[in-house]
């Protein structure tokens, strides 16, 4: 059973790769959303949730892909069976954010800044605890399509 999270960079993707693999039946939570995280002024993962969905998770045979980008993130890294960074230019960041239309976080001067500020100092930690590396400016299906081969990989047999 593949776990397999999903990080990056705001405006990198992980909402819209989410999408896709959920349209293609694949189980994906996007921790931006519902709960997941604690308010705050740096969110944090709920950790009792996230440990719930990941326990619960495990019996089911099926792969899940959960998203976000959190510090507490690290504190799950040996029940993660991939983490897959999803990588852009930071110019095609900030296009992104600024145009998007599915979530408002980027398009505040101070909101642009911080994504430069975290791109510099938090996209190399990510990066370091990695498995894999995706750059978004490929097709959305690509992307997908190498996701899907990560979950296929990890079935059990």
């Amino acid at each position: 059973m593949a776990v397999i999270l999903v990080t990056g960079m705001s405006g990198t993707g992980k909402s819209t790769v989410l999408d896709r693999l959920g349209r293609l039946g694949y189980r994906v939570v996007d921790t931006d959303y519902d709960g997941w995280t604690i308010p705050g002024a740096e969110p944090l993962w709920d950790e009792d949730r996230v440990d719930a969905l990941i326990t619960a998770h495990v019996s089911s045979g099926e792969p899940l892909f959960l998203a976000g980008t959190v510090r507490n993130q690290g504190r799950f890294r040996d029940r993660f069976t991939d983490v897959v960074l999803l990588t852009a230019p930071l110019p095609v960041l900030l296009d992104r954010v600024a145009t998007r239309d599915t979530n408002d976080f980027g398009k505040d001067p101070a909101e642009r800044d911080r994504i430069v500020a975290d791109t510099a100092a938090v996209e190399p930690l990510l990066r370091a605890s990695a498995t894999v590396e995706i750059d978004t400016r490929a097709p959305l299906a690509e992307v997908v399509d190498r996701l899907a081969a990560l979950a296929a990989r990890r079935a059990p047999r």
